[in-house]
């Protein structure tokens, strides 16, 4: 196949707008499955992970192609969710245009203007989409209007001004260039074809095959797979390349210093040649330039590498990175449970799955800190995907609170700010205005939607978005819709210091007893069940008072104090609260930690004894 019946394009979109689904209808209208393979009547076929399914969010870019017309469209689903971005930037370097994909009712939202400015930085060729024209809310021109003007603020020369629309009902697989839409998608086909442009190339092929890696994946039959575009010449099974290590390919290695890191060439032989086609790969003898391959055999390589052949390997420009903004440490399990639910509890088996992750988590970075690891992310959400993802797998381990990553320059300490936009409804507009006061939010602007909620616009330091989300779902009931992006640094002023209730701390080791919950609920809300293990300084519950508050959970009724059988009736305890991962971090003060098993998440003080404790508190 020629490079020009080839089209890379990226699907980029604010979360929830419907990247997957239209994936899902691009795979099934090209034929790419038999009509009685299953996948025919699933739906996010590309979200294959659990947490994805569980979450309903891509967390993990992927790719796959499809064959329309004698053309082959090479497609990359990435995430919506700027904790994510790390995804899409790494991604979008395979990319020569993107379909770019808007809500017809929210229209574009804060993690559309971030994926849309990294597409326009790159000179991609952008096509709009504007989806899910059939809500009852859909406002059309408005969303065009709004479209517009963000394609003016971003876009870098006047020929990005130039770009087609089109309107869509992704999960009913319908698209049209008018909103009187077609049954099937074949507009969408059609402009992928005609106004993404072929893969732009270096045709100088006497210098040698370049591709720059910009994923990796692996099984247990061949090992890792090396995933990129190739931008010049061709590559042959079973050929010698040289293998260029980016100086940002190894950036968060446990094992090197900023220092140490440098361009390092080294000898390599392609063992196989995958190229894409719906969920699977197929193998060939060669790939030619402009093509998204996937090849096996080249266990040195990283993401931001370079794999070149010739007399005189060239590396290609590295993949850059925004740099992360919160850091949380992780390290193994203390407590007095240690070792009774997970598979994987040392300190080195911890550090050797954290610098697996490092190979394609490369928004992450890793530091030795005491007896584990600090590691920094781009948001709550990126960090408690990796440490569930890890529980899952059969990890113990102990994690602690959240922290803002700073940065320093000409002795001035800079922490990150973000772009907040909240919708919620007009009668919880109070709670969210108190809460962001609390935080020393900066409210930008404030304005009712079409559809009577009010959407408001902050600016917000990282640090204060700590625990935001989880307090307004509690105070909007569960209806608000909020989403942040970064926008920079400001001179660090630590107006904002997180504030809350003391901890019920159990004072004894042992298994929590009904008799003694009873009596524990009048003073907070409880975090345990009866009949659980428990142990001296594990928090149980979240004190009525500010301070905390030592209580015995293990107590159980002696049988002397019973009088009659009547008095003795059944004990009613409140249900009690089962915190989430993220609320459990949300919930932590730097005193604490948070303690995860593949069966438990517990909540503990540092310092377990009560006595060293309060010494502690008093210095």
């Amino acid at each position: 196949m020629h490079k020009e019946n080839i089209r890379n394009v990226a699907i980029i979109a604010h979360v929830d707008h419907g990247k997957t689904t239209l994936v899902d209808g691009l795979l099934k209208q090209s034929h790419t499955f038999r009509d009685n393979q299953a996948e025919m009547s699933q739906t996010l076929i590309m979200d294959s992970g659990d947490q994805e399914h569980e979450r309903g969010i891509t967390i993990t870019a992927k790719q796959t192609a499809v064959y329309y017309d004698g053309y082959k469209i090479n497609i990359i689903d990435t995430p919506g969710h700027a904790d994510f971005s790390g995804e899409v930037e790494r991604t979008l370097n395979m990319a020569d245009g993107v379909l770019l994909i808007v809500d017809a009712q929210e229209g574009p939202m804060p993690q559309t203007k971030f994926v849309l400015q990294k597409a326009l930085d790159l000179k991609l060729k952008p096509v709009v989409i504007i989806n899910k024209i059939d809500k009852p809310a859909a406002r059309i021109e408005e969303v065009k209007d709004e479209i517009e003007s963000l394609f003016l603020e971003l876009a870098t020369d006047e020929s990005q001004l130039n770009y087609p629309i089109y309107y869509a009902i992704a999960r009913e697989g319908k698209a049209g260039k008018t909103t009187e839409l077609d049954d099937d998608l074949h507009v969408i086909f059609e402009s992928i074809i005609n106004d993404i442009p072929a893969p732009k190339v270096d045709d100088d092929a006497e210098k040698g095959a370049q591709l720059l890696v910009a994923a990796l994946a692996a099984d247990n039959y061949l090992g890792k797979y090396a995933i990129g575009k190739i931008f010049r010449g061709k590559l042959k099974k079973g050929e010698a390349v040289t293998v260029i290590h980016g100086e940002t390919s190894d950036g968060g290695n446990l094992e090197q210093t900023d220092d140490s890191r440098q361009s390092v060439k080294r000898s390599d032989k392609i063992d196989k040649i995958f190229t894409y086609r719906g969920l699977g790969k197929e193998e060939t003898d060669e790939a030619i330039a402009g093509d998204i391959v996937a090849l096996t055999g080249i266990s040195a390589a990283n993401i931001g590498d370079t794999i070149a052949t010739g007399d005189n390997p060239e590396a290609l420009p590295t993949i850059e990175l925004e740099p992360p903004t919160l850091s949380i440490y992780i390290g193994p399990n203390t407590s007095p449970l240690k070792g009774k639910e997970g598979e994987f509890t040392t300190s080195r088996q911890i550090a050797e799955r954290l610098e697996r992750e490092l190979e394609t988590n490369i928004a992450l970075k890793i530091q030795p800190d005491g007896l584990g690891y600090k590691v920094s992310g781009r948001g709550e959400l990126h960090l408690s995907v990796l440490i569930e993802t890890m529980r899952r797998e059969g990890y113990e381990l102990e994690a602690g609170r959240p922290e803002v990553v700073y940065k320093e320059e000409n002795g001035q300490k800079y922490e990150p700010v973000e772009s907040l936009t909240i919708e919620v409804d007009s009668e919880f507009v109070g709670a969210v205005s108190q809460e962001m006061g609390i935080r020393k939010a900066e409210l930008k602007s404030q304005e009712l939607t079409s559809t009577g909620s009010t959407r408001f616009n902050y600016e917000i330091t990282t640090a204060a978005l700590i625990g935001l989300r989880n307090n307004l779902l509690t105070a909007t009931k569960g209806t608000v819709i909020m989403s942040s992006i970064p926008m920079g640094y400001k001179p660090a002023d630590s107006k904002y210091k997180p504030e809350r209730n003391g901890a019920l701390i159990s004072f004894e080791s042992g298994v929590s007893t009904a008799y003694a919950l009873d009596a524990a609920q009048a003073r907070g809300v409880l975090y345990i069940p009866p009949q659980v293990p428990v142990y001296q300084g594990m928090i149980v519950g979240l004190s009525n008072k500010k301070e905390d508050i030592d209580i015995n959970v293990c107590r159980e009724k002696q049988l002397t104090n019973m009088r009659t059988h009547a008095s003795d009736g059944a004990i009613q305890l409140t249900p009690y609260t089962k915190l989430s991962l993220e609320q459990c971090l949300d919930f932590l003060l730097d005193d604490e930690l948070l303690e995860v098993t593949p069966q438990s998440l517990r909540l503990r003080k540092r310092q377990l004894d009560p006595i060293k404790r309060k010494r502690e508190n008093r210095v």
